[in-house]
């Protein structure tokens, strides 16, 4: 992960340096594993931040026009905060392998599980998910029906893609009913499961961390996965990343408003038309989600997104 940048781009490699600093031996488990080690929650959370503010270093080095609005999804929230100048590089790091690790010990290994729905609308699922809990909130509600019943929405990551998290039983009733009503259901294999009530005491442990570290105003407005609306003060940052580790993940939200970015609201210009989105990180996921989130454009194009993940995807990009 980021080598190449690290040998392409002095300022890429400024970034990975300084996320060796602040977690010594963070580098040679991106560059050369083992990989079951790099995905573990805590090492791959910050590999994931570190790859990513290096890419967007290295794309502003090569040319690139600086982002006019930016956001992440879940763990990439902390990166587009990074990129945006809010939040520092190694507070960033440190701050989200502390998040793995609360994440990671805030339910017993087996008791939770996450599953991707696909070909169903999100208000479908929600209405099974309600079932099925018997309370469905990402809140109070749903962890006090009993933690063994609780299944909610992880991540509306676009139309016909949603994900369940919860307690095992609970996710596997849910998963039941919705095959019947047509949807398909892929079990993911991770560690926790994330943004739902369950991960409520990594959100209390990772709070104490958040409030004692200094976020800046962003030099360009962050739409946060809360919400869907551009981070107001630097001092709501702690707050919304909180909220975030319990709350459903509203990328289709993020998106449309990126795609409707209007400065009379926020500071900086407004987007051209149409936008351009640029991906930054491991990977080319969320510049696929937004092909599948956004209407094709009117002349019968394609939608303008793209990832930058390495040297060649780079040197495209730019060009």
């Amino acid at each position: 992960m980021a080598n190449e940048f690290y040998e392409a781009s002095a300022a890429a490699r400024d970034i990975l340096d300084r996320a060796e600093s602040a977690l010594p031996g963070l580098l040679e488990l991106m560059w050369s594993g083992p990989e079951e080690e790099l995905q573990l929650t805590v090492n791959q959370q910050p590999a994931l931040v570190a790859a990513g503010a290096a890419a967007y270093a290295a794309y502003l080095e090569a040319g690139g026009e600086p982002a006019i609005v930016g956001a992440g999804h879940s763990l990439g929230e902390y990166t587009a905060l990074v990129a945006s100048g809010s939040l520092a590089l190694e507070d960033a790091v440190r701050l989200v392998r502390a998040r793995g690790r609360y994440m990671q010990e805030a339910v017993p290994e087996g008791d939770g599980a996450m599953a991707a729905i696909l070909k169903l609308d999100a208000d479908v699922i929600e209405r099974v998910a309600l079932e099925v809990s018997g309370s469905y909130s990402s809140g109070d509600e749903a962890a006090e029906s009993g933690a063994d019943q609780v299944v909610e929405i992880a991540n509306y990551n676009a139309p016909g893609q949603t994900v369940l998290s919860g307690s095992r039983t609970a996710v596997a009733a849910a998963s039941a009913k919705l095959k019947e009503l047509g949807g398909r259901v892929i079990p993911l294999k991770v560690s926790a499961p994330f943004h739902c009530s369950l991960m409520r005491p990594a959100a209390e442990r990772l709070a104490v961390d958040l409030a004692a570290t200094k976020f800046s105003q962003p030099r360009f407005p962050i739409i946060c996965n809360v919400t869907a609306r551009p981070l107001g003060a630097a001092a709501d940052a702690a707050g919304l990343l909180e909220a975030q580790v319990t709350s459903s993940v509203r990328w289709v939200e993020c998106v449309r408003q990126l795609a409707s970015f209007d400065a009379s609201s926020a500071t900086g210009p407004a987007l051209a038309r149409p936008p351009r989105f640029i991906e930054f990180g491991a990977g080319e996921v969320l510049s696929n989600l937004v092909k599948r989130i956004l209407p094709a454009p009117a002349d019968g194009g394609a939608i303008d997104a793209h990832a930058i993940y390495d040297v060649e995807t780079l040197e495209e990009v730019v060009a």
